[in-house]
């Protein structure tokens, strides 16, 4: 530990001041009291959150080639199991859409474990946070990010701009590659097969060996996605660039249409525009809870809470059979792990003259990985409208987070989606960056080809 408080003030006292977003002192808390990417190393008081130590460093063997990685808690028991019968006096734990499912759903219960915080990240990922919490800041009211090399650009945030960056660029590997499903269940109960893939995940400044300040167009996150059932949807890909300053260089999103035979350029890929691949249950901006630029919203930071959340759920990440996952109403909860974790809370209010389907969103965003859990969504009415979870595991072989695996649910229109399940087809696996040429519009157009 000692060594790592050392590397970590290093860092620091190499970086520029310029552009400083908090003052010397804070950023010392970095390695200190505060984990090097800002989350607080203490417990809590009762000591159902316990200190961080370090995360997960010698989980279960993971075979060679394979994606698929063992439960590291498999033994672990319920300390607590919350129903809609024993829900008062907990609701100030739970996120508003889990007291919904609650109160609707007799068949929903919340499983809390022991809390794990299991996260850790390479000593690079590591040193940037350092540099960054003096050098990055927010522009453009905060849509962007300036001085900010390839890490948590704001590991003491001030705003709820800074803390959604943090969970926009959270480091997630380099490159992943998996196959999965997604399952549309109806309000009746039945599911049906939304589509299944083939899905690229590439974070460019996530790079050990860059040391530059990422510039307003560089992009920090590209995806390709190839769909190859069902029938109606086999043939069809989807390509999509994120830049650090969406002003400066917008989304870029490319679409492979086999019945036209071509590749077109896609701007509706964004936003709220309704997500086929979940039958209108999310929205584009609702994949990983929240993704694109948020110049729609007025972001604030509202603070820290403990709230039990979705986190190392090996279970239901690497279950092999989707049949068993998609129950009536609602994710099947004996595959579901809860913990109680501290989250920042940052509340999203739509912006006047804008236009969005939600007019208010609640995102709950995890100290450890900045990986955001669960969020809220409210109609124009204030109602609720829509709740959604990232079922996040820690990838303990390569130091990442990893938050594909989802579940968005229509309280509106009685139906959920769960997505990103990869257990089925064999895990989820980190590989080489892809060639420039395999991002490019023929490349997409030549994967869809039937």
């Amino acid at each position: 530990m000692q060594l790592k408080t050392t590397i970590i003030a290093a860092a620091l006292a190499a970086a520029l001041p310029a552009w400083a977003n908090v003052s010397q002192d804070e950023a010392r808390q970095l390695g200190a009291t505060l984990t090097a990417v800002g989350a607080e190393k203490a417990g809590n008081k009762d000591g159902t959150i316990p200190d961080y130590t370090g995360g997960l460093t010698n989980g279960p063997a993971v075979a060679k080639g394979s994606g698929m990685r063992p439960d590291p808690y498999a033994a672990d028991k319920p300390r607590l199991v919350i129903t809609g019968k024993n829900l008062q006096g907990q609701e100030d734990k739970l996120t508003m859409g889990t007291r919904e499912l609650l109160k609707r759903f007799p068949s929903f219960r919340v499983d809390v474990y022991p809390t794990r915080r299991s996260v850790a990240f390479p000593k690079f990922v590591q040193d940037n946070a350092a540099k960054n919490a003096l050098n990055a800041k927010a522009v453009e009211g905060g849509l962007g990010v300036e001085g900010a090399v390839g890490s948590v650009p704001f590991p003491i945030p001030k705003s709820g701009y800074e803390a959604m960056w943090n969970h926009l660029l959270a480091y997630k590997g380099r490159s992943i590659y998996f196959k999965y499903d997604s399952w549309n269940v109806d309000a009746s109960g039945t599911p049906a097969l939304a589509t299944t893939g083939e899905i690229w995940e590439e974070f460019p400044l996530a790079d050990a060996k860059r040391t530059e300040a990422a510039r307003p167009n560089d992009v920090f996150f590209r995806t390709k996605l190839n769909y190859t059932a069902p029938a109606r949807r086999a043939g069809e890909g989807v390509m999509a660039f994120d830049a650090i300053n969406p002003l400066a260089q917008p989304r870029k999103v490319w679409q492979y249409l086999p019945g036209q035979r071509r590749v077109k350029l896609a701007p509706d890929v964004a936003y709220d525009t309704p997500n086929p691949g979940s039958a209108g249950a999310s929205t584009y901006d609702d994949s990983w809870l929240f993704n694109g630029a948020m110049d729609r919203f007025d972001f604030k930071l509202l603070g820290k809470k403990e709230i039990i959340v979705p986190y190392n759920d090996y279970k239901l990440a690497y279950h092999k059979n989707v049949a068993d996952v998609t129950t009536p109403h609602h994710v099947n909860p004996d595959l579901v792990r809860w913990e109680l974790h501290r989250v920042w809370v940052v509340e999203a209010n739509l912006k006047p003259g804008k236009r969005h389907i939600y007019g208010k969103r609640v995102f709950y965003i995890d100290e450890d990985s900045w990986v955001t859990l669960a969020s809220d969504a409210y109609d124009a009415r204030g109602q609720l409208y829509r709740a959604a979870f990232t079922y996040l595991t820690y990838s303990y072989d390569v130091q990442a987070p990893q938050t594909d695996g989802q579940v968005f649910y229509d309280f509106v229109a009685g139906v959920y989606n769960v997505t990103g399940l990869a257990g089925q087809s064999g895990g989820i696996k980190y590989i080489d960056p892809l060639k420039p040429s395999e991002w490019s519009a023929e490349a997409l157009s030549g994967a869809g080809v039937r």
